[in-house]
């Protein structure tokens, strides 16, 4: 073994201290140079990317978010299990979708819904203020092509499987149709079986994937029922804005976090001018808005001025809500 080794060993090579000096001295060079390259490239790419990204803020916001998400996301393993409400692990599909199901109806279902007593009360005052404002007009065809043209592209259909694109390609003849369905909901003060039937697809926020609280639902409804909905939320505005506060930026047209984040700025920015402290209080109201009971709501409508068909139009569209 010894003789092998000493055999197929190579004779020690006579080494140029100046060549080898050289030699090192280059590959140093090169490999700063390629650093450097590498850094290079990197910034000029991000550059790009941070260009294409604002681009598609002003122009495609779709494509923004999901460049965003897909950020954040990153690695995700899938998981195929979740917790019960007793903290059993699930594994069963059946008993999975059992579990979403649960959980849905336990949080989108207020628990304090109105009386048939106070249903009936409401009805009779809908109909003693029929009629009149201009609020209360039949449905026209500008309205519906107005609404029905600004409907973002892309989104995910409800349970009918019509997407916005298939509304978007309406001619005269469709857009009268839909006009005449709008109406005979508007008349009849009732809707589709279809419009007020919702998708709820769970998107993950944080936390122990196997936690259903630390989910958030998203629901997808049916598109033209959407269109009517927004036909509606257009004659409400006008009554109800007037009686908003000022300081109110959620669920307003125009207005949104940036504004209220402003506030807060120039408010800490006169602290700091005339050293004055600055008491604040920020309130979670966690999933309040699935839990609005809708008696109530309807009573808030009716003290804001929407009545009569118009607010037995958006009654009408959770009456028999699943």
């Amino acid at each position: 073994g010894l003789w092998c080794l000493s055999w197929r060993q190579p004779p020690n090579p006579v080494v140029d201290i100046g060549i080898l000096s050289s030699l090192v001295g280059s590959y140093r060079w090169a490999k700063r140079t390629a650093a450097r390259v590498v850094v290079e490239a990197k910034t000029r790419v991000w550059e790009e990317f941070g260009e294409a990204m604002e681009k598609d803020y002003r122009s495609a916001s779709k494509r923004f978010w999901q460049t965003v998400r897909r950020l954040r996301r990153g690695k995700q393993c899938p998981t195929n299990t979740v917790y019960s409400e007793s903290g059993n692990l699930l594994t069963s599909t059946g008993d999975i979708v059992g579990r979403w199901k649960e959980y849905f109806e336990d949080l989108l279902n207020s628990v304090n819904t109105p009386s048939i007593e106070e249903d009936n009360n409401m009805s009779s005052i809908e109909e003693a203020e029929a009629g009149g404002s201009e609020a209360d007009s039949t449905i026209s065809r500008a309205e519906v092509a107005e609404v029905v043209e600004k409907l973002p592209g892309g989104k995910a259909p409800g349970v009918d499987e019509i997407r916005p694109e298939y509304l978007k390609s309406l001619d005269v003849v469709g857009l009268s149709w839909l006009t005449r369905l709008c109406n005979i909901a508007w008349r009849l003060g009732t809707v589709p079986l279809d419009w007020q039937t919702g998708v709820v697809v769970p998107l993950f926020k944080k936390g122990d994937r196997r936690v259903c609280s630390n989910y958030r639902g998203i629901t997808l409804l049916s598109l033209p029922g959407k269109v009517y909905t927004r036909v509606l939320e257009r004659r409400i505005r006008p009554i109800v804005e007037p009686r908003i506060q000022e300081e109110q930026c959620g669920f307003r047209p125009g207005r949104g976090t940036m504004d209220q984040l402003y506030t807060l700025f120039r408010v800490l920015e006169g602290s700091w001018e005339f050293a004055q402290p600055v008491h604040m209080c920020f309130v979670d109201l966690e999933k309040a808005f699935d839990r609005v009971p809708r008696g109530v709501l309807w009573g808030v409508l009716w003290e804001y001025g929407v009545r009569g068909p118009l607010l037995r139009a958006v009654r009408s569209l959770y009456d028999q809500s699943r």
